[in-house]
């Protein structure tokens, strides 16, 4: 904030500076019109108002200057405010696009949501309210400190002594405030959390009833959220009445004391307008410190807010040191280029000895070597949690390897730049995600140079013109709600198409027809065998018509490669493959 706006937070403090000192000469005017002013007129048999109207004239333009600061001051902090919240959410959305799939599985959708809204919301607070509130208090009391000495020096030593006891007060409940601001903050975003999963999954909520079930879970984690802002704000709402109590008790002290110096000792020691002005000043020394003890709330709320903001920031985003680039040489195609050297692109792709695991002490692959040779259509088979997506997600190092390696057309995976690698491999996956935008953009976020003509080669291709052109806008229909419009089979196919328009050496396709009718499977597996066509694919699948075909078949179970070959040579071999097929299972 300080580094992107220094001359803008410059004039703001001159300006909170200039409205602070306004306010404070009104309130020791009032010492000058009641001395200098009011009892000599009273004592006068025709008095001269012409004095004290130009005195007020002149206390009028200083408060029109410290009105016109404050407007001022106030205006430039929505603007600092606003960028500053602007400029952060836009770091925290850079990295948490550079942040590896890992932190994506392991926190919730709604709690990283919550980051954005409810964390970003108290710093927001803060800066455009807090910060200002409080360098303008900071003033107040400096300066309102000095003319209280000027005028009393004995009733200035009463007056800290109250402050002291609000400041007591004050550092007593931050210490209690932060900790449930935090718990605060934890909350909300578990019932964020909770609510996102619950209307993502609305369709399995009501195909089983469990709307209660649903209400009553919501209902504990909400009673979780109450518990902690009502203990928060119970705490914050408490400093102020206190402090309030303490200054009203201050100014009954000093009314006192100081009456007791005027009448004792003369108007001499203390005047009836420095009595005066002094309450008022020490009503101006209690404010600040009870906005300060009320802001340090603000700022416990918005700590446990960074908190989560930092922590985020704190995550270790994907690393890549690769230094293999994938590049277009005119009408040759792709090649690899390291240095100097360029590698035309093929599509081989090895692993040896590959163990992975997700923990350091749950292993779940286990020396897997295969090679997938260009062109070559390589099934994974075998239960759930076999490893089947766990190789592929290797392959393009969603996750990196704990010991051996894989290999692309000879060049180490973690040599090869990331987007390089990445591009050079097409995912199907059996989720589907659409974004906000046309029919069109979404095919094209598979390749964003892609020309509409592409575009639409790409989604025949991939058996999804002929639905398209049925949607009331074709190609510029808009989809929202992750195309909740459409049918399973109708996004995945567009999903195909999106993959198809990448045009990529590779192929991973993951359960990729497992949401098409198998009438539409029919339709699509000829055009799915030309975009393989050239193609190393790697396919995973249940289906014996996607699976029979491959040319090599790789068995996997509990992580371990234990059959591999063409669909009839482990059928003879009579092994676990053989027992998924006569099994039904396959």
């Amino acid at each position: 904030m300080f580094r992107d706006w220094k001359w803008t937070l410059l004039t703001v403090a001159v300006l909170i500076v200039i409205s602070t000192l306004c306010t404070l000469a009104m309130t020791l005017f009032t010492r000058t019109l009641i001395d200098g002013y009011i009892l000599p007129l009273s004592a006068q048999d025709a008095p001269d108002f012409t004095p004290l109207g130009v005195a007020l004239l002149k206390l009028a333009a200083v408060l029109l200057l410290g009105t016109a600061a404050s407007f001022f001051y106030n205006f430039l902090m929505i603007k600092v405010e606003q960028g500053t919240i602007k400029q952060l959410r836009t770091d925290t959305f850079n990295h948490l696009m550079s942040l590896p799939l890992r932190y994506f599985d392991s926190h919730s959708h709604g709690a990283v949501m919550s980051v954005f809204t409810n964390d970003m919301d108290t710093f927001r607070q803060m800066v455009g309210r807090t910060l200002p509130h409080l360098f303008s208090a900071a003033i107040t009391l400096v300066s309102t400190f000095v003319s209280m000495i000027v005028l009393s020096i004995p009733l200035t030593a009463l007056s800290l002594l109250c402050a002291a006891g609000a400041m007591v007060v004050a550092v007593t409940m931050s210490k209690f405030s932060r900790r449930y601001f935090k718990g605060r903050q934890e909350n909300m975003a578990r019932v964020n959390g909770y609510i996102e999963e619950m209307v993502s999954g609305q369709k399995v909520v009501k195909v089983f009833s469990h709307e209660a079930q649903a209400a009553r879970g919501f209902a504990d984690i909400n009673k979780d959220l109450f518990q902690s802002v009502f203990k928060a704000n119970r705490v914050a709402n408490t400093v102020m009445p206190i402090n309030a109590g303490i200054a009203n008790l201050g100014y009954v002290l000093i009314a006192i004391a100081g009456a007791y110096i005027s009448l004792h000792y003369g108007t001499a020691a203390l005047t009836v307008g420095t009595l005066v002005s002094f309450l008022t000043l020490h009503k101006n020394f209690s404010r600040p410190i009870a906005q300060i003890s009320q802001e340090v709330n603000n700022i416990a709320m918005a700590s446990a807010g960074a908190d989560r903001v930092y922590d985020l920031l704190d995550e270790v985003p994907e690393t890549d040191n690769g230094r293999v680039k994938l590049v277009k040489s005119g009408a040759d195609g792709w090649f690899w280029k390291d240095g100097d050297k360029l590698v035309p692109q093929k599509g081989l792709v090895s692993l040896k000895d590959v163990d992975f695991a997700y923990v350091p002490e749950k292993q779940v692959l286990y020396d897997i070597t295969l090679t997938a040779y260009p062109g070559q259509k390589i099934a994974f088979v075998g239960g759930t949690g076999a490893g089947k997506t766990t190789i592929t997600n290797l392959i393009n190092r969603f996750y990196d390897i704990s010991d051996g390696e894989i290999r692309i057309d000879g060049f180490n995976v973690f040599d090869i730049e990331k987007p390089s690698l990445r591009g050079s491999l097409g995912i199907v996956l059996q989720q589907t995600d659409l974004f906000s935008g046309t029919v069109m953009d979404n095919i094209r976020f598979g390749r964003l140079d892609a020309s509409d003509e592409e575009c639409i080669e790409a989604a025949k291709l991939a058996c999804a013109h002929s639905f398209i052109m049925r949607l009331p806008d074709g190609y510029n229909t808009f989809i929202e709600g992750d195309g909740g419009s459409l049918s399973a089979g109708e996004r995945q196919l567009l999903s195909i198409a999106r993959t198809a328009v990448a045009d990529p050496p590779v192929l991973v396709l993951d359960e990729a027809t497992s949401s098409i009718d198998t009438r539409t499977e029919k339709l699509i597996q000829k055009s799915m065998d030309s975009i393989m066509k050239g193609r190393t694919s790697f396919v995973i699948a249940h289906r014996l018509s996607t699976v029979r075909d491959a040319d090599y078949i790789v068995v996997l179970e509990k992580g371990h490669i234990i059959e591999a070959g063409k669909h009839f040579e482990l059928l003879e071999s009579h092994g676990k493959y053989w027992e998924l097929y006569t099994g039904g299972k396959l």
